[in-house]
């Protein structure tokens, strides 16, 4: 399934601080923010609908096999 970009805006003072605050801690904004939307599809899109979601990216993530020719049996020419 494709990828969707999300642009935010916010003040970068208060960035700043986030990121110095969030890298004493080892944390990652953009961890941080991938948990929380994937969080809030959990709460708002239906249970049925994340089913269906899932089932598709799962068949378009599924490798396709290539088929086994048909085998045929090969005419006897020895004969002639």
């Amino acid at each position: 399934m494709k990828k969707a970009a999300l642009t935010l805006t916010f003040e970068k003072e208060k960035l700043d601080a986030l990121e110095f605050y969030m890298e004493k801690k080892d944390a990652k904004l953009h961890s941080e923010l991938s948990d929380t939307i994937q969080k809030l599809y959990e709460k708002y899109v239906p249970q049925s609908t994340q089913e269906y979601i899932e089932d598709r990216i799962a068949k378009e993530t599924k490798p396709i096999k290539a088929k086994k020719p048909i085998n045929t049996p090969q005419s006897d020419n020895s004969n002639l």
